[in-house]
């Protein structure tokens, strides 16, 4: 598992100034006109670094020579789904870390106080949306996958101001524990959901 991990970090290794590119531009484009920018910052930078992640391994047909060495295709499809976890972290800490040094630096922009749940809302997001983006791109693989990153990325911006109302709503009337409780189950249910049914498209996939 750990030499799976260490295989897709390094495969990104040279792309990752990417990654830095997508926290600076949704940076400007969100900070200045959203009180919802830390979402959306983190959001985007996230499921874009799982993205971008994806795209190399079929750029270098990295799953062809994987499964040419001792490792089950059950772990090559859990590395991916617990790195997916950790660009999603890093997305939405990173936001966060952002967005905490603009309200030191430029009060003037009125940015709201952020909250612990706010994080959580952000990395909620994000594993349900590689929820259903990676059972995606296992069935589809190279065939499909430039369709797929296209139609999320275009649905992350068309959704981008409901999104936005909605949490304003939320945020407004607040959720109880036991909603709050309810809602984590059910994602993480949803992640698990995921996983499984990914294990088995990828079991079945002729490479």
């Amino acid at each position: 598992m750990l030499n799976l991990l260490r295989k897709d970090f390094i495969a990104l290794r040279s792309s990752l100034w990417t990654i830095g590119l997508y926290l600076i531009v949704f940076s400007l484009a969100f900070i200045p006109k959203s009180e919802m920018s830390m979402y959306f910052v983190g959001i985007y930078t996230a499921f874009g670094s799982v993205i971008l992640a994806t795209m190399i391994d079929i750029k270098n047909h990295n799953h062809n020579f994987l499964l040419t060495l001792p490792v089950s295709r059950k772990n090559v499809v859990q590395a991916k789904y617990v790195s997916a976890i950790l660009y999603t972290l890093f997305g939405v800490f990173a936001s966060f870390g952002i967005h905490w040094l603009v309200d030191l630096n430029f009060p003037e922009l009125n940015k709201p106080s952020y909250t612990y749940m706010d994080i959580m809302v952000s990395i909620g997001m994000v594993l349900v949306l590689v929820s259903i983006y990676m059972p995606l791109f296992y069935a589809l693989s190279k065939k499909g996958a430039g369709i797929i990153n296209a139609i999320f990325m275009v649905a992350l911006i068309l959704l981008a101001q409901p999104f936005a109302v909605l949490m304003t709503m939320v945020s407004e009337k607040g959720l109880d524990g036991q909603l709050i409780a309810m809602i984590s189950i059910g994602i993480i249910f949803i992640f698990g959901a995921s996983y499984i049914l990914t294990t088995r498209l990828f079991a079945r996939k002729d490479l």
